[in-house]
């Protein structure tokens, strides 16, 4: 069993290197830090449900950024994947899976990528048609060596990485064929947000987006 739009949302992922985690505090900083990130070569953002701001900073970066595809990160419950859906959301990321999260994801209309971080976490979200996930905390929960140890008994199991991961990690763990791509922050610090450098931030992205190309 597949999940029907999870294999898509593994087919976009496989497109970037890298996936920027944002978390932003400041609506009126979303546009600019986005055009700067896709402007590095990174097309693919998640927003994080965060901050008070995190809705219409979703709803303006996906009306007002050419080129973009952005999701929202950190979904939890039902009513939060319904309202970043209706604010702009392409796809929906969650640190875990819960049966009720799980269920409802069954009738959105845009992917869903669910958090598992041990093997029974894993093998129950394919049991329920996914085959593509967020692996989740990754460096605490053990990093690239975990994912080498699943790779053989869930060879059929494809992983995003977040949690812990900067530039040179994420070297690493785009090597591994069971991951598509990785999730991380370190693209968009908040000290360069908070100053507005975005041109600090588009080297980094450029970087980030070099790693696999």
């Amino acid at each position: 069993m597949q999940h029907k739009l999870n294999p898509r949302l593994a087919e976009e992922l496989r497109t970037v290197p890298v996936v920027p985690v944002l978390t932003i505090d400041s609506v009126e900083s979303a546009v600019p830090l986005a055009k700067a990130l896709v402007a590095g070569g990174l097309r693919i953002l998640e927003v994080t449900l965060r901050t008070e701001a995190s809705l219409e900073a979703l709803r303006r970066i996906s009306q007002e950024v050419r080129g973009v595809l952005v999701g929202a990160g950190t979904v939890r419950t039902p009513d939060q994947g319904h309202s970043a859906i209706a604010a702009g959301a392409r796809f929906l990321v969650s640190p875990g899976m819960t049966p009720r999260l799980v269920q409802t994801a069954d009738g959105w209309s845009v992917p869903f990528l669910p958090g598992a971080a041990t093997p029974s976490e894993a093998m129950a979200l394919v049991d329920l048609g996914y085959h593509v996930l967020k692996f989740f905390p990754a460096e605490p929960h053990g990093g690239v060596a975990t994912l080498k140890a699943l790779a053989a008994p869930l060879s059929d199991i494809k992983f995003c990485p977040t949690g812990g991961i900067d530039l040179e990690k994420a070297r690493k763990y785009l090597e591994l064929p069971n991951v598509v791509s990785v999730g991380g922050s370190w693209v968009a610090p908040a000290n360069a947000i908070k100053a507005g450098d975005w041109d600090r931030i588009t080297q980094l992205a450029r970087e980030a987006a070099a790693l696999r190309f």
